[in-house]
C-alpha cells in the first residue's frame, strides 16, 4: 500500500519543502586581526545561530578562558590572530595527539580561526588518505585502475584496487624491482607472507593485475598463473536474519517521542520494510523520495546503479513525522543528519550504530547473530523467500546486478532446501552380515 494524502496542509508542506529547510547565515567580512574580545562574542553568535546547544556553547566558552585568553593575557597582547592561536597552541600543547583535552584546545582555536577567516564555522573533517602507486612500478599499474574506471566500476571498488596495490608497489620499490618482468613468484611470496589481514582482496586484485599485464602485452608471461597455489578456504557464512516477529517487536520498541527517536524509526524502516543498505539510507536525499508518485528512486552507493521503491505508507509517513518534528533546520539534501549541531550528515557508520543500538535494545534473542542494517536487509529477503517471491523479483527489490549474489540466501531458505533432499533408500539385512558380520566386529 502506498502512500496518500487527504491533508492539504501536510500536502502543502511536502511541496514547499525546499522552503522548509532554510538556514540562517551570518554575514561578516573576514579580517586578520581583532579584539579577542569581540572575536568571542562573533563565535558565540555563530555558534547560537548553528544550533549548537547551550552546554557546548559554555565548553568552548571555558576552553577559550583557559586558553587563547589567558595565554594573550600573559604576553600582553590584545589583538587576535592566526598566528597568535598557533603560538597558543605550541605553548600549551604537550604532543600527545589522542589526548581528548589537547584536542578541544585546538578546536577552540580552529574555531576562532574560522569565525575570523571565513565568516562562518566549520564543521569537523578529516583528511582522507591516498593509496599512491610509487615508483616507476606504480606507473605499470596505473592503466588498470584507468580500465577499471573506464568501465564504471564502483569507487568503492577502485579505492579498494588503490589500497592493496598501493602496498604492493611500495614493497616491489623497496625490493628494488621496477618492471612487471622482475616480479618472481618468490617476491610474490615474500610480500603476502608480511600481510595479517585482507590476504585473499589482495590476492585477487595482484592476480587481476597480471592478468591485465598480460592480455595488455605488458609481460610476455601471464603471471597471473603465479597466484594459483595462494587459495584461502572461507568458512561458509550464513545470513544473520530475523524473523517476521522479530522484526516486528524491534520496530515496536523504539521510542519516537524524541527527534533522535523519529530519525531512528524512519532509518529502521527503511531498511526492515525496503532492504535499503546504510550507504543508502545515509545518503538518501530530499530531491530521491517522489512524493506524489509514491516512490523513492535513488542511485545506489555500492553499485553506482539506479533503484525505485516504493514509498510505502508506513515508511513515508515515518520520514514525514521525523522531517516535521526532528529534522534541524539546514541546506543539506541529505534526509539523515546528526542530531547535534552543525548537523552533518549521519553517514553510514552513524546509521549502523542507530540501527545497531535500537535492535540491541529490543530485547530480543542476539546470540551469534549480526544485529545491524544488513541483517534486516538479510531478513527481508528472507520473508520474500518464504512467501514464495522469485529470485528475480527479489533480486531486483534489494536492488542487485545479478541473481548470482541473491542466490545465498537460498541457504536460510531451511524449507525449500528440504524438498531438494531425496530420500535414503533401505540397506538390505545381508549388506550387514556380510563376511561374518565385519561391520559389527
Amino acid at each position: 500500500m502506498c502512500l496518500r494524502y487527504n491533508n492539504f496542509s501536510l500536502l502543502l508542506f511536502i511541496i514547499n519543502f525546499h522552503n522548509y529547510i532554510g538556514v540562517i547565515t551570518i554575514k561578516s567580512t573576514p579580517m586578520k586581526e581583532i579584539p579577542i574580545g569581540e572575536l568571542i562574542a562573533r563565535c558565540k553568535s555563530i555558534l547560537e545561530e548553528g544550533h549548537y546547544s547551550r552546554q557546548r556553547i559554555c565548553r568552548y566558552e571555558a576552553l577559550w578562558k583557559k586558553g587563547i585568553l589567558k595565554y594573550m593575557s600573559d604576553q600582553g597582547l590584545t589583538l587576535y590572530s592566526p598566528e597568535i592561536g598557533k603560538a597558543c597552541l605550541t605553548s600549551y600543547l604537550c604532543g600527545h595527539p589522542n589526548d581528548h583535552k589537547e584536542q578541544e584546545l585546538v578546536r577552540s582555536v580552529n574555531v576562532l580561526d574560522d569565525c575570523l577567516l571565513l565568516g562562518r564555522i566549520r564543521m569537523r573533517s578529516y583528511t582522507p588518505v591516498v593509496h599512491k602507486l610509487d615508483g616507476l612500478i606504480g606507473e605499470y599499474m596505473q592503466p588498470l585502475i584507468d580500465y577499471l574506471r573506464s568501465i564504471r566500476r564502483s569507487e568503492i571498488t577502485i579505492r579498494d584496487y588503490q589500497l592493496y596495490l598501493g602496498g604492493f608497489s611500495r614493497f616491489l620499490n623497496e625490493a628494488g624491482v621496477h618492471t612487471p618482468e622482475e616480479i618472481s613468484q618468490s617476491l610474490i611470496v615474500s610480500f603476502l607472507n608480511g600481510i595479517d589481514e585482507a590476504k585473499t582482496s589482495i590476492v585477487s586484485a595482484i592476480r587481476v593485475l597480471f592478468r591485465f599485464w598480460f592480455e595488455n602485452n605488458v609481460t610476455k608471461e601471464d603471471k597471473s598463473e603465479y597466484m594459483a597455489s595462494f587459495k584461502y578456504m572461507r568458512k561458509e557464512r550464513i545470513p544473520s536474519f530475523y524473523e517476521k516477529g522479530e522484526v516486528m517487536a524491534i520496530e515496536k520498541s523504539v521510542d519516537q517521542t524524541s527527534g533522535v527517536g523519529k530519525r531512528d524509526y524512519a532509518m529502521l524502516l527503511l531498511a526492515t520494510r525496503l532492504g535499503l543498505r546504510a550507504s543508502d539510507i545515509a545518503w538518501l536525499k530530499v530531491d530521491d523520495i517522489d512524493w506524489r508518485n509514491n516512490v523513492i528512486r535513488l542511485v545506489q552507493y555500492k553499485t553506482g546503479q539506479p533503484i525505485e521503491l516504493p514509498l510505502l505508507a508506513d515508511v513515508g509517513n515515518a520520514i514525514i513525522r521525523y522531517l516535521k518534528g526532528g529534522r534541524p533546520q539546514t541546506t543539506s539534501r541529505q534526509v539523515f543528519l546528526a542530531s547535534r549541531a552543525p548537523y552533518s550528515v549521519l553517514g553510514r557508520q552513524g546509521v549502523g550504530s542507530a540501527i545497531n543500538r535500537l535492535i540491541s535494545n529490543a530485547g530480543i534473542n542476539l546470540k551469534n547473530r549480526r544485529h545491524g542494517p544488513h541483517s534486516m536487509r538479510h531478513s527481508l529477503a528472507t520473508a520474500m523467500l518464504k512467501n514464495g517471491t522469485t529470485m528475480p523479483v527479489i533480486s531486483e527489490s534489494l536492488g542487485h546486478m545479478s541473481t548470482k549474489t541473491t542466490m545465498t540466501y537460498l541457504k536460510i531458505d531451511i524449507n525449500s532446501l528440504m524438498g531438494c533432499a531425496l530420500p535414503v533408500p533401505p540397506v538390505d539385512e545381508s549388506f550387514y552380515n556380510q563376511k561374518g558380520g565385519a561391520f559389527h566386529g
